[in-house]
Order: C-alpha cells, then sequence, then structure tokens
C-alpha cells in the first residue's frame, strides 16, 4: 500500500517523498486539517495525501504490520476458518501470475492488471469468497456480495472441502477476465 501510494506521488507530483517531507517540515504545518488543506492547494490528494499525512503524525498498527501480522488478525478469533482462506490462496496461486495482498480485514487477490477476487472472514463460521465477474447475477453458489462493489457475486465457504472444481472454475473465470 504504501509503495502504491509512493508511486502515485511521485507520477502525480513529480516529487518523491523525501522532497514532500522537507517542504510540509519548512511550512510547519503541526495539524492533520492544514496539512491536508495545504497539500490538497499542491494537487497532492487521494492515497498520496494520506501517505504524507501519515509520515508526518506517524502511521496506523495496520500499516505497519506485517502481511502474516494481518491474516493472523484476521483469524485470531476464528483459527479453525483460517484452512479455507489457506485453500483459496493455494488454488489462486496456480492460475497463474497472482499477487497476494492482505488488508486490516480481508485479503486481496490481484491478477497483473487488477484485483480479481477477495476473501474475508465475515461470521464466526464462514469466509466469503468474493469474484469480479462482470456481468454475472447471482445464482446457485453465487450470492449477491456485500464485499465490496466491483465483486458482484461472492462465494460462501464453511471448510476448505468447499474450495472445490466448482469453486476454483469460478475463480479462475474472475482471474481471466481482470488479467
Amino acid at each position: 500500500m504504501r509503495a502504491m501510494s509512493e508511486r502515485l506521488l511521485e507520477e502525480r507530483t513529480g516529487k518523491g517523498v523525501a522532497t514532500w517531507n522537507r517542504r510540509i517540515k519548512k511550512e510547519g504545518l503541526d495539524d492533520e486539517t492544514s496539512l491536508r488543506a495545504w497539500l490538497t492547494k499542491h494537487g497532492v490528494i487521494g492515497y498520496a495525501q494520506t501517505l504524507l499525512v501519515m509520515e508526518r503524525f506517524g502511521y496506523p498498527d495496520f500499516m505497519t504490520a506485517t502481511a502474516d501480522e494481518l491474516i493472523d488478525g484476521q483469524y485470531a478469533d476464528r483459527p479453525h476458518l483460517r484452512p479455507i482462506l489457506d485453500a483459496v490462496v493455494k488454488a489462486a496461486v496456480g492460475l497463474g501470475d497472482v499477487a497476494i495482498q492482505a488488508r486490516k480485514t480481508y485479503v486481496s487477490l490481484v491478477s497483473p492488471r487488477r484485483t480479481f477476487a477477495r476473501v474475508q472472514p465475515t461470521t464466526k463460521d464462514r469466509v466469503d469468497l468474493a469474484l469480479r465477474l462482470d456481468g454475472e447475477k447471482p445464482g446457485g453458489r453465487l450470492q449477491p456480495s456485500k464485499i465490496h462493489e466491483t465483486m458482484p457475486v461472492q462465494i460462501g465457504l464453511t471448510s476448505p472441502k468447499e474450495v472445490d472444481a466448482e469453486a476454483v472454475r469460478w475463480l479462475r473465470r474472475a482471474y481471466r477476465e481482470s488479467a
């Protein structure tokens, strides 16, 4: 996440984090509201702005945690569901060039082009596999997804055995459509 934000900052402004940090220090901006207003005035918005605010005032724990720490946190109160994530990740890695990106509450599966699936422990008894399947309507195992608007359908998984041939076919299709 940090690397992406740094890249966006440099692409949009032509200057890197170190340069912006020096400018911010020189301005003497001591509160987040003033800093955000100043950055907006200078065309720094979105992720790039958030990065510089965190550089100035500190990073939240989830931004400095390792992927393992984030995933361990997701499954701390439901360790029996962790094998489901592991089965989905194993299936996804077998599809091709897939990056696994851990966040605080979910794991993104990313093709070279975009995120094609998210894995989220939704309840104490279920992990949801949300899929980017453009134009696919819910039906059968595919349920309407509430995880993210780019993921219109999801499959609820209650055991690793449910990451079966059908689930992997849907995952493969989402990967192909997003690669």
